[in-house]
């Protein structure tokens, strides 16, 4: 509201100054152009100046002016033209600095403005110089091709934003504070540091405003209010007088420690060189940007000339070094004088416009340009209040970024050992992180509460509190916390509470679901995801090699082989050319026909049909065999564990959300299902004197279990169906991201891995979801197989018999006519004679 009222009065006296030619003159400083020798040749241009003379930065910026314009002039004595100051005196306010801007342009018509060193609303200060046609050179206001007369002689916000969020990044600082004097140019700075720390992914957690006006009550209230956050990076840009406010008292609040890190702008960096010591003893361990001004002999003499100077007069006061502000006076006013030089005629400000942009030259600031309308940065030199002064720690550079070994400079050590927090909440039991803990009968090897009666605190271990310390000790930055005992609740109680913001977090096995999160922020998954299904691992059994064959398969296969050996016995007994007796050639074709099943077979068949028989039969051996092997595999991997059967009873964690849902998820459709309320409980109903055939729980849970009772039990199937363990937070913490990125960390390095070991001694591995138990091979699978071979059989025996009897027939006929027997007689005759002989 202080920024809007200024505003309006400053408006209103514009348009008062604009419509009634008023003229407002500010007290006038005495010219020290009197020290420069001026004789009818030399053409006056006249230049305003409108500072601060009751602030240190005024007072040095005028000197600079002045020995700027004493030096130019030595140096180029011959030149035609002498700049002659009008000085005025703003006293900081905003009125006055307007009226002698007004001033300055409509009365001494002068020809170019350096000033105000104080914020005025950067566009009514454009339009007065466009309107005018006259440069103004201001500390505060900013360039834009829209005004082309208005130039920054100070730092781009947009910088100042780059190399702020550089620094905060490097110490891996994930959240900040803001706090600015209520003023335009904080609420500018605001912009480009959101935009700077969005790319960086670096949150501005809170923003203050403090008027020029505030109480030292309003400050204190203010301050109060950062000590509620989690964030302790505190980033200030205000003047440095409203600042030495802010940090006297944080002082007195116990704010200036290595818990909190504070970061000054270069609009207050010059804090660093109060004069006062109860202010300097309040910045020890403070970090700040200045423009960093390179080193040169041209500088060293302006340093050594500007201290003897100040320290004449004020002596109480003196600094060892220039204001980047004034440096940069000091050379605008070469290029002003270079400029007003060549345009040669008085009040020509479009010509003086273009002289001011093509000027280039080397000043005590380095390469000096204002081509664009703006200094050329140089970059930052990073300064820290360390001994009750300041010591420069890094550089920032827009090609480099941050250099040297800021990380090793330290809040408040004069050592600077070690970085600032940065981050943490306060170490006064009201302020630490209250960590709500489920106080639980069963399942307690992923936490289990206690209480230290001597120290009078709650207690928690477990693998959940393992994991959350180790992500706990591995922040950037300290987080003291206290663990609250909640008995007779759940989770989803726990939810509540943090919802309310009556306890901050929850450690545990609280599963991510849905339905939480509209309420808390879930952490990263620090389990494994999904549920399981546990079993209890099938005996020895003597007889498992029969398993892979059903047993109507069995059968079927050893007919098949007994049709065979007879019908290749019989072919073969047909056949007229085999010597053996048909009790040599039976055996012989049976161990023949078993041969076949390893393709150990040497025996030589005789007939193209037994042959053609024992083709296919080899055929059946084969796919019997590829069949057979590929079931028993899969057997011996997974048919070792009993499944539920249909109708059989599943188990499921009692107590919690695994009930009827996640069952049916997991395929157990047609199954009575039994809820279960410990490892004990589990154990037992999968004994054989138990009455599940299986329990159905997630995997962190099962794994647990099997670490517990190794050797017996087994995880043989897996659905992602949930979403794991993670740690729950309020809506918004900071901790959530934090806490994420580390679980990804440790879950990397191996260290979350070594966690679970501690835990998880006996661990099997989890066959991949979905995958099924292998059935037996039935005789419905291979029906088709063995009919062939049948037809096979029948038809080649079939065969066999109509050529012997085909050969018999030719015999009789041949013997009918040689002894007029009849051909029945004939045929009943050897018939009855082969047989007997046979």
């Amino acid at each position: 509201m202080v920024m809007v009222e200024q505003k309006k009065i400053s408006l209103s006296l514009l348009i008062l100054f604009c419509c009634l030619n008023h003229k407002l003159c500010a007290q006038s400083i005495p010219s020290e152009s009197k020290n420069i020798n001026i004789n009818g040749d030399h053409m006056l241009i006249g230049m305003g100046i409108i500072l601060d003379m009751e602030s240190w930065i005024g007072k040095s910026i005028h000197k600079c002016i002045t020995m700027a314009i004493s030096d130019f002039y030595d140096l180029n004595h011959s030149y035609k033209t002498r700049i002659v100051v009008h000085t005025r005196d703003s006293k900081g306010d905003l009125v006055k600095s307007m009226s002698a801007v007004d001033d300055l342009l409509k009365n001494v018509k002068v020809q170019a403005i350096i000033g105000p060193e104080t914020h005025l609303q950067s566009k009514l200060l454009s339009v007065f110089a466009n309107k005018a046609k006259v440069p103004i050179f201001s500390f505060a206001g900013s360039s834009s091709k829209e005004y082309p007369y208005m130039f920054q002689i100070k730092e781009e916000e947009s910088t100042m934003a780059k190399s702020i969020a550089a620094l905060v990044e490097s110490y891996k600082w994930r959240n900040v504070i803001f706090v600015h004097e209520d003023t335009d140019d904080g609420s500018e700075i605001l912009l480009y540091l959101a935009e700077s720390f969005q790319d960086k992914n670096i949150q501005i957690s809170y923003r203050s405003a403090i008027s020029a006006s505030a109480t030292l009550d309003d400050i204190t209230k203010e301050l109060k209010k950062f000590m509620t956050f989690h964030t302790t990076v505190i980033i200030v840009h205000m003047s440095p007088s409203l600042a030495s406010k802010l940090f006297l008292k944080a002082k007195s609040l116990q704010m200036i420690s290595e818990e909190y890190g504070w970061i000054l702008t270069e609009k207050t960096v010059d804090l660093f060189r109060s004069t006062n010591f109860e202010v300097i003893e309040s910045l020890q361990g403070a970090l700040g940007f200045r423009s960093y001004v390179p080193a040169s002999s041209r500088l060293y003499n302006l340093t050594l000339r500007w201290h003897n100077f100040f320290y004449r007069k004020f002596p109480t006061l003196v600094t060892k070094e220039v204001p980047v502000s004034a440096i940069w006076a000091y050379d605008t006013i070469w290029a002003l004088a270079l400029a007003v030089e060549k345009v040669g005629v008085p009040h020509n400000g479009l010509l003086l416009l273009h002289e001011v942009l093509e000027t280039r030259f080397k000043g005590i600031s380095g390469e000096f340009d204002l081509s664009e309308g703006k200094v050329r940065s140089n970059g930052y030199e990073i300064m820290n209040a360390i001994d009750y002064g300041e010591k420069r720690v890094g550089y920032w550079t827009h090609s480099q970024g941050i250099r040297s070994n800021i990380h090793l400079y330290s809040s408040l050590s004069t050592e600077a050992t070690t970085a600032p927090k940065g981050r943490m909440l306060s170490t006064t039991p009201n302020k630490r992180l209250k960590i709500g803990v489920l106080k639980i009968r069963n399942f307690k090897n992923f936490i289990d509460v206690g209480f230290d009666v001597e120290k009078n605190v709650t207690t928690a271990v477990g693998f959940s509190v393992d994991v959350f310390k180790t992500c706990i000790d591995l922040l950037p930055y300290e987080v003291p916390y206290v663990f609250i005992s909640f008995e007779n609740a759940t989770y989803d109680d726990l939810v509540q509470k943090v919802y309310a913001e009556e306890i901050d977090a929850v450690v545990g096995d609280s599963t991510i679901l849905a339905n939480r999160s509209e309420y808390v922020d879930f952490t990263a998954t620090y389990t494994d995801l999904g549920v399981g299904t546990l079993v209890r691992i099938k005996k020895k059994d003597l007889w498992f090699f029969l398993k892979p064959l059903d047993i109507g398969l069995w059968l079927a296969a050893m007919a098949s082989l007994i049709l065979t050996g007879f019908v290749v016995w019989a072919i073969e007994c047909m056949n007229q050319e085999t010597q053996c007796s048909p009790a040599h050639r039976l055996g012989t074709i049976f161990w023949h026909i078993l041969l076949t099943i390893f393709f150990a077979q040497r025996e030589k068949l005789s007939s193209n049909l037994s042959r053609f028989v024992m083709f296919i039969w080899l055929l059946i051996v084969l796919i019997l065999i590829t069949s057979y092997t590929a079931t028993l595999t899969s057997l011996l991997t997974v048919e070792q564990f009993e499944l539920a059967s249909k109708g059989g009873i599943v188990g499921f964690h009692g107590g919690s959300f695994m009930g009827g849902v996640t069952v049916r998820n997991v395929h157990f459709e047609g199954h009575q299902k039994r809820a279960y309320y410990s490892y004990e409980d589990y154990a037992h109903a999968l004994s054989k004197d138990g009455d599940a055939d299986a329990i159905v729980d997630e995997i962190p849970y099962i794994k647990m279990f099997l670490s517990k009772y190794p050797g017996d039990y087994a995880l043989v199937s897996s659905e992602p169906i949930t979403s794991g363990f993670a740690f729950i937070f309020q809506k918004g913490s900071p901790l959530v991201e934090d806490v994420s990125r580390v679980i990804a960390k440790i879950r990397l390095d191996k260290t979350l891995e070594s966690v679970e070991n501690r835990w998880f001694e006996n661990r099997l591995s989890v066959l991949p979801r979905n995958s099924t138990m292998p059935q037996a091979l039935k005789l419905d699978r291979f029906g088709g197989l063995f009919i062939i071979s049948g037809i096979t059989c029948t038809l080649a025996l079939m065969m066999s018999v109509l050529h012997l009897l085909h050969g018999k027939m030719e015999v009789y006929s041949i013997i009918s006519f040689l002894v007029g027997r009849n051909l029945m007689a004939t045929i009943r005759y050897l018939l009855y004679r082969n047989v007997v002989q046979t």
